[in-house]
């Protein structure tokens, strides 16, 4: 799956026609956040390093399941869409990723948060006997 970030000024459709101009043989289906390509390891990742360098900071990609087509997922078979709104959540925070790889490229750092310490067990036994009273 290739996703572009919403910041980007890219369209899936110019995605998925950059992809025919490369001449691999390898699958292309344009989508909705971008383009889910398949065929063999070799020559995908080719094109993925040809796609990333069109936007760097905001084109991502990630192994997608199912083929293209699989009856299993594809709407056009009535389908179902489990993945969805994982995809769909992950596209909006790419703007996120997209700042800081920008920033990144800057030279600009930045101090992370403490994380917060967990819990104590007995806390949360406490707070679960206070909420079934």
């Amino acid at each position: 799956m290739i996703v572009i970030a919403p910041s980007s000024e890219l369209t899936p459709d110019q995605i998925a026609r950059f992809i025919h101009t490369l001449g691999l043989n390898i699958n292309v289906k344009e989508t909705c956040y971008g383009a889910n390509i398949e065929g063999p390891k070799s020559v995908v990742r080719k094109a993925l390093a040809e796609v990333r360098k069109l936007d760097p900071n905001r084109i991502f990609s990630k192994v997608r399941a199912f083929p293209i087509g699989d009856e299993r997922r594809c709407r056009a078979h009535h389908g179902s869409r489990p993945g969805f709104n994982q995809v769909e959540k992950e596209w909006r925070d790419l703007a996120m990723i997209d700042v800081g790889l920008c920033a990144a490229d800057r030279g600009e750092t930045c101090e992370l948060p403490p994380r917060p310490k967990p819990l104590p067990v007995k806390r949360l036994k406490e707070i679960a006997e206070e909420v079934t009273k």
